[in-house]
């Protein structure tokens, strides 16, 4: 009885459905094309997957506290034009240039999280015009060009950001050692700390969260800023991967990375999230993507599968929540 209890706690759990998903889906693509788990094409997924991973964790507390981000897509783009144009244009080094750019995708999570929390303006709504202003300043700082990155090779900042070592034959990047750390901060953050327990209470009921002295509108407004910085750290980290600082990155980001978090089990309307849930979204999403090109998909039907498996995990969710609630 006590190893069923366990069973069923298991599959209870919200990151149980995204599991089950991810390992029939490797074992499906790896049927079809054994290079799919390949050590290149694994580390060629990893170097593109802790990208959206970052802001996809940072959303998994955003959501978590009731609220979402559409201009993360916009900050991932214009965070590094706003680098990579002043470092160029000799206004300041790469390091400061570097802190600036953090400093204003901050400052642009913070108006975000004042209208929403002040001027009571839903965060759907403050974002999307959010996501305007930043991709249009981006477009007009540029005239819709892309920004070289090239003469920062070699620096000291770039390489400890997206610089490249070897485990064996097994090629990796710095950006997974900080999408690691991100994963292990905030996971604690969430489930182990008083911090976590006001973002998920803020979420779950406002205002019960606020009669226990619980500061709803710091919280959320943290969470938008936070939101902000990591979008910004991860178009920054892109944009030296790349070599380019495109005004137009990021484009549809916000959909896909909020898709990252949904799947994994964070509750859209609040109150509950995982950031392992999401980890296993991250990695479900972006390894369909290399998955149904290696094995001969058009690419193109990808949007085809991300809504299937959205509408899929959601009833799945539904269901194990009602199972749950119901104590079967």
């Amino acid at each position: 009885m006590e190893n069923r209890s366990i069973l069923q706690r298991f599959i209870a759990r919200p990151e149980f459905g995204p599991f089950v998903l991810l390992v029939l889906m490797i074992v499906v693509f790896q049927s079809i094309n054994p290079s799919f788990l390949s050590l290149q094409n694994i580390s060629n997924t990893l170097a593109f997957t802790v990208e959206l991973g970052l802001i996809a964790l940072a959303m998994t507390l955003l959501m978590t506290s009731g609220e979402f981000d559409l201009s993360v897509g916009s900050v991932f783009g214009f965070s590094a034009v706003l680098m990579w144009t002043l470092f160029n244009a000799e206004v300041t080094s790469l390091e400061v240039a570097f802190l600036a750019a953090l400093l204003v995708a901050a400052f642009i999570g913070f108006v975000n999280g004042i209208f929403v929390t002040q001027l009571k303006i839903p965060s759907f709504l403050v974002t999307l015009g959010m996501l305007l202003v930043v991709r249009g300043t981006a477009l007009f700082i540029t005239d819709g060009f892309p920004q070289r990155t090239w003469n920062a090779a070699g620096n000291w900042l770039a390489e400890l950001l997206v610089g490249d070592f070897y485990i064996g034959s097994f090629r990796l990047y710095m950006s997974l050692v900080w999408f690691v750390l991100a994963v292990i901060v905030l996971g604690y953050i969430l489930t182990q700390s008083r911090i976590g327990n006001w973002i998920q209470a803020s979420g779950g009921n406002p205002g019960a969260a606020s009669a226990r002295g619980v500061n709803v509108s710091r919280v959320k407004i943290g969470l938008f800023m936070l939101s902000s910085v990591m979008a910004a750290l991860a178009g920054i980290i892109s944009s030296v991967r790349t070599s380019s600082a495109n005004p137009n990155s990021g484009t549809g980001y916000e959909l896909e990375v909020i898709a990252m978090v949904v799947i994994g089990g964070t509750a859209l309307m609040g109150g509950r999230g995982t950031i392992i849930g999401t980890v296993l979204g991250i990695f479900i999403l972006r390894m369909m993507r290399n998955g149904i090109i290696m094995i001969g998909v058009p690419g193109l039907a990808y949007n085809i599968f991300i809504g299937a498996i959205i509408l899929g995990m959601m009833a799945l969710h539904s269901w194990l929540e009602r199972r749950h609630k119901a104590g079967t």
